[in-house]
């Protein structure tokens, strides 16, 4: 997923900026990146951060910066921030989500004699194709719009000039762009968990397509926001942080109320209900509150050495990282009955193993129930998880299995009161060894979120494109 940061403050902006981009560690992924605006010009630093944590990487170079205005990003792909030369005056940028369309526009470049300098797994990089959008206009409003009129996907960034940050959310407000302030400062980030212990407050959730202008002494609306949104799901369900807000709607809120819809129509016999951790666990306290049994813990994260499993590229070293950060606890698993809860299935390669593990140590059953509906389709709008193709996923090699075609009958699958859909969940159930399987209604989903069904991108689970 990834994700931005832009700080300006009175005085010098470094440290709130070193320590408000490392809250956004937990998005991922592969690298990170600081840019400070200060009096001998733009300062910038990019780290990979595969093998190592953004702060251990970036401590080292703090004292190379000095400036009140800066900019971060935990990066996805591509290498972060950037820094240009233009008609409009040098400017540096991060920007976070996915330019569906980059062949096309890097294609249309190039037919007008345009050079793309960086290039990231043989493309070239997509913060670049924004910037040359931006830079194609007579001002960085019209050519912030002009970008993104232009991008399919998604693209909320943060451009970064010598007088002030422009903070830029997606068109469709998929990710999302949150302003913070506190005295003599003025900030933007991808999650509102980031200002809390930096002593911000919340200003406002910037709309869908706006775009604001922010210097150490206030801020001011440039585009206005747009009226359609499409915000992602998932970040409530799984990828954002539990402390963390979006469009005034906590995280942990809604997937305690998620667990809950779930609990109240459950009645498997159960011992007690457990979250896979971490985004399982909010869920499953809801679930285990509902329906009036223990919550407890047979499953714990080792994290002081072991990132997310989604992080690293490699997938034999993804499955090592699954299996090697969640130590299971033998005393709490023998002989008992467990309703697990988890945030989604995708592969299912986790939760195959996961649930080995919990009958080696002796689980007398292990019955399954996920936060949200079956993921149908992979997503074209984010770079979340780049490696979700339609082929992996368990749920089309359900559909392969029993229809022999990979994508028939896709719409029948994701309704819930289909017979289709219920041979997919069975598949599944025996495919995972699992001794029941129940995944959330998106009606109820929506419900737990509680923001109009409208405004939310289900694509994953129903194949909706809107505004693609």
């Amino acid at each position: 997923m990834g994700g931005v940061f832009g700080v300006a403050r009175k005085t010098d902006c470094v440290g709130d900026l070193f320590y408000g981009t490392d809250y956004l560690s937990h998005l991922g992924t592969r690298r990170g990146g600081m840019a400070v605006a200060g009096p001998s010009g733009f300062t910038r630093k990019i780290h990979n951060l595969e093998s190592s944590y953004f702060r251990t990487q970036f401590e080292p170079d703090l004292g190379l910066f000095s400036g009140n205005l800066g900019i971060g990003v935990i990066s996805d792909t591509d290498a972060q921030p950037m820094v240009f030369s233009s008609h409009l005056g040098r400017f540096a940028l991060v920007t976070v989500g996915k330019l569906a369309n980059i062949e096309a526009l890097t294609e249309k470049a190039h037919a007008n004699r345009y050079a793309f300098s960086e290039s990231s797994a043989g493309r070239v990089n997509p913060t670049e194709v924004v910037a040359m959008l931006i830079s194609s206009e007579d001002s960085f409003e019209r050519g912030i719009r002009a970008a993104q009129e232009k991008i399919k996907g998604s693209c909320t960034f943060i451009l970064m000039t010598e007088k002030g940050l422009y903070g830029c959310r997606d068109l469709l407000g998929r990710t999302p762009l949150i302003l913070g302030e506190k005295e003599g400062s003025f900030v933007l980030s991808s999650e509102s968990s980031a200002f809390v212990n930096l002593g911000y407050e919340t200003v406002k959730d910037l709309g869908p397509g706006e775009a604001v202008f922010v210097t150490p002494s206030g801020w001011e609306t440039r585009i206005a926001p747009k009226d359609a949104m499409q915000i992602c799901s998932f970040l409530w369900v799984y990828y954002g942080y539990p402390s963390s807000s979006y469009e005034g709607i906590n995280v942990e809120t809604c997937r305690y109320n998620c667990g809950a819809a779930m609990g109240i129509k459950d009645q498997v016999d159960a011992d007690f209900a457990a979250g896979v951790p971490d985004s399982g666990i909010g869920h499953a306290v809801g679930y285990a509150n509902a329906r009036h049994i223990p919550y407890q813990r047979p499953i714990v994260k080792y994290t002081p050495t072991w990132p997310r499993s989604f992080m690293p590229q490699n997938q034999k070293t993804r499955d090592l990282v699954a299996r090697m950060k969640l130590i299971p606890n033998r005393s709490l698993i023998e002989g008992k009955s467990m309703v697990l809860l988890d945030d989604s299935i995708v592969r299912g390669t986790q939760l195959s193993d996961n649930t080995r593990i919990l009958y080696t140590y002796g689980a007398k059953a292990v019955h399954m129930r996920v936060a949200c509906p079956p993921l149908i389709h992979p997503c074209e709008f984010l770079n979340f998880s780049t490696s979700r193709s339609s082929l992996e996923l368990i749920t089309r090699k359900a559909i392969l299995a029993l229809e022999g075609e990979e994508a028939l009958h896709l719409d029948r699958y994701a309704d819930a009161s289909d017979p289709r859909y219920a041979a997919m969940v069975a598949w599944i159930q025996k495919r995972l060894n699992l001794s029941s399987l129940k995944f959330q209604t998106l009606e109820d989903l929506v419900a737990a979120i509680g923001l109009p069904r409208e405004k939310l991108c289900t694509h994953c689970w129903d194949g909706t494109s809107y505004g693609f």
